[in-house]
């Protein structure tokens, strides 16, 4: 038998695409790609080796589109702040193991939002051929945020008297070899005023030039950005997501369907916040009343058609790595996406978003690479827990 042409007999099908499950389906797989999809046959293709999931619900692997790998989600205050300081020596051990953690919840590609110093940059380009990450890992390196501003524990701003296209573009030495630019042109959501909201940190032409030199460098731009006026002047200048997007109201969901900019949410956020803080504190319930408000984002953005990538920020306080998308996935169920829609978000989107062409659908042509969970797909949240990863048809867990 040909060990390299596997049939795989899947009791429920969601192939990423967002269309409807489907019951009673069959994958081909040859070389560890799927050269077929079809419905269950009663005999297999001969000289194939044969997986039963026949009692199992079948997803593409996971995507988090929004992670900070050299912060830990724990609430311990004196290891968060040693985090913002710490040398690579001391964080490379905590980044392989968060990565691990993401891997061990079914995930297989990660997008990084960057950190002050560019650790996580530094990790990835340490990586060798012969000891692979185990999951894909696609980093900005250092953020850019404006001086005196929000945003120096996950990057840098611009030299005194430098424009911010001419910081990039200085910064984009090919030895650097990042996999996009993260601009920060909002402050954070505040625990104390609810709905407050921050004055945008770059000028728009100073976001457009950027883009245009992304554009040349194929890179995409991504955004932090809360808030109506930081949000619409992101989206307007060319960006190609908006990051937590907290705050920016109806109008710049309707551009964002319009120019089609994907959003990541990031509402896990906030809700790990009115969890964490202190019980009845004025604080937790402002950050539950901004998940809250987020819920209601989410709702009106599917009606709108605007295209979301599931991200968590994890690290963020209460954030866990991994652990945290299945959490996103289940907020965006809460706010009215279909089991369906809600997994394309978290498996096609983002591979669309992180330009991994072979990952996200169980569709012909794509890597073998997927869940299988216990029992229908009903349960799929219930059981994740139990989900078996497969790559190229092999088992690499359960987890």
């Amino acid at each position: 038998m040909n060990h390299s042409q596997t049939v795989v007999n899947i009791g429920w099908l969601l192939d990423g695409s967002g269309a409807s499950m489907q019951p009673d389906m069959q994958l081909e797989v040859r070389a560890g790609r799927i050269c077929a999809v079809n419905s269950r046959a009663a005999n297999e293709p001969l000289g194939f080796n044969v997986l039963d999931l026949s009692d199992h619900t079948v997803l593409p692997a996971l995507i988090d589109s929004h992670v900070h790998l050299f912060m830990s989600a724990t609430a311990d205050s004196t290891v968060r702040e040693h985090q913002l300081v710490a040398t690579y020596a001391e964080l490379k051990a905590t980044i392989a193991r968060h990565l691990d953690q993401h891997f061990e919840n079914g995930v297989v590609a990660v997008r990084d939002g960057g950190d002050r110093y560019g650790h996580v940059l530094r990790f990835k380009q340490a990586i060798t051929e012969s000891a692979p990450l185990p999951v894909a890992l696609k980093t900005a390196g250092r953020a850019w945020h404006a001086s005196g501003r929000y945003g120096r524990l996950i990057g840098r701003s611009p030299g005194k008297g430098q424009s911010l296209s001419t910081a990039v573009a200085a910064a984009l030495a090919p030895a650097v070899a990042i996999d996009h630019i993260k601009l920060v042109n909002s402050g954070l959501n505040s625990l104390k005023a609810f709905g407050h909201q921050t004055a945008p940190q770059f000028a728009p032409q100073e976001i457009r030039a950027v883009v245009k030199l992304a554009r040349t460098s194929q890179l995409k731009v991504m955004v932090h950005a809360n808030g109506v006026r930081p949000v619409r002047e992101a989206v307007e200048s060319g960006c190609d997501s908006i990051e937590h997007g907290f705050f920016m109201g109806p109008d710049n969901l309707k551009r964002m369907a319009d120019h089609q900019v994907t959003w990541v949410p990031t509402a896990i956020t906030m809700k790990a916040y009115a969890e964490q803080l202190a019980p009845a504190s004025a604080a937790a319930a402002t950050a539950l009343k901004n998940y809250e408000h987020q819920l209601e984002q989410i709702a009106f953005a599917k009606r709108s058609g605007v295209r979301i990538a599931l991200g968590t920020d994890a690290g963020s306080l209460g954030v866990r790595h991994g652990y945290a998308v299945r959490q996103e996935l289940e907020i965006l169920i809460m706010a009215g996406f279909a089991l369906e829609e809600a997994v394309r978000c978290a498996t096609y989107n983002g591979a669309r978003l992180l330009g991994l062409d072979h990952l996200g659908t169980l569709t012909a042509g794509k890597t073998a690479t997927f869940l299988a969970v216990p029992g229908p797909p009903e349960m799929l949240l219930q059981h994740m827990s139990q989900a078996t990863l497969y790559s190229e048809a092999c088992a690499l867990g359960p987890f």
